[in-house]
């Protein structure tokens, strides 16, 4: 085995478990895949892959002697990389990012916008992706992540909670009567869900538990696109409170956060360059801009609310309370 390539050829198949997903990896064309497995296993007169029904290739015992030195191999490489990356001292070159969708559409490129008028040296690649990118492999320096890291090798701090919500479009609610006052409620409203392809996401699985399943008057696969069709008056969605809190032409339907869906905001990076210069730059900036927030993703800064809208209903004036003495700010 004289080429690095043809073991990582080999790591990245038995990785996909099929060839069409390892060409993809790898940016090449299933045919020329095709190939260099068959030229492969030619030359060395041995066969590295049993092919499977439904085209699935399972690794033989010469197949996964030859994936596990491959992956001891790129181990080191990236071991290396992140060494040399970690003592980086230059506030320039590519720093790449990743986070969820609602995080970007909402909050983190602003604060992105005013990083790189900060650091117009430094280059950000967003990359939004709700699956957990390997920051081990490079796949991304900075991580936004919903949950706490649990690999020993990564670092970073919390930056806030994350309340959820049952929001709905403002004028579909007639009065407070129609307000759902618990969760067992919202089975009587039209509902915004997720499609099949959801998985484990804790949100579909709170809602098929919270309603049957001819509630549901649309499903879709993205939160934004969940936000988009409660504004426009399809049903009640589960959201974020600081997606929904912002649009004014939403309400919560339910005035409290639901307590199960409780979550957290994390910024993560590797151990390796947690010293880098970009690195460090983005966490003070950014990671700061983003816990400055803390409210928001909270659900402490909703601009419409079920109550005010009860108020409203009553035809009653919403007061303000005047600060007491002890809360007021020394002029």
């Amino acid at each position: 085995m004289e080429d690095w390539n043809d073991l990582r050829f080999v790591l990245a198949v038995a990785r996909a478990g099929a060839l069409t997903a390892a060409a993809k990896a790898l940016s090449i064309d299933h045919s020329t895949a095709f190939r260099r497995l068959n030229a492969l296993e030619e030359r060395l007169g041995l066969r590295l892959f049993e092919r499977l029904p439904g085209g699935i290739y399972e690794p033989t015992t010469g197949g996964e002697r030859m994936a596990a030195a491959a992956e001891r191999m790129e181990e080191e490489a990236l071991a290396i990389g992140r060494d040399l990356a970690g003592r980086d001292h230059r506030l320039s070159g590519r720093l790449r990012v990743t986070c969820s969708e609602t995080l970007a559409y909402r909050l983190l490129t602003g604060h992105i916008a005013a990083f790189r008028q900060a650091q117009p040296g430094i280059t950000v690649e967003l990359m939004i992706d709700n699956r957990v990118l390997s920051l081990s492999r490079r796949e991304a320096d900075i991580a936004l992540r919903p949950v706490r890291p649990r690999e020993p090798e990564l670092w970073g701090r919390k930056l806030a909670d994350v309340a959820w919500a049952i929001y709905g479009k403002r004028n579909s609610a007639r009065g407070p009567n129609d307000l759902a006052r618990e969760p067992k409620d919202l089975s009587s409203y039209p509902l915004i869900g997720w499609n099949e392809t959801a998985g484990e996401i804790a949100a579909a699985s709170w809602l098929s538990r919270a309603a049957p399943d001819a509630a549901f008057v649309f499903r879709t696969n993205s939160l934004v696109n969940q936000l988009i069709a409660a504004k426009a008056g399809m049903g009640l969605a589960l959201l974020p409170c600081y997606l929904a809190d912002p649009e004014s032409q939403l309400i919560r339907f339910l005035s409290e956060p639901i307590r199960e869906m409780a979550g957290e905001l994390w910024i993560v990076t590797h151990a390796d360059i947690k010293g880098t210069a970009r690195v460090r730059a983005f966490f003070d900036l950014v990671g700061n801009g983003l816990a400055a927030e803390r409210d928001l993703f909270e659900g402490k800064r909703a601009l419409q609310s079920a109550a005010r809208l009860r108020v409203e209903a009553r035809g009653e004036k919403k007061v303000t309370p005047r600060p007491r003495a002890a809360d007021r700010v020394r002029e």
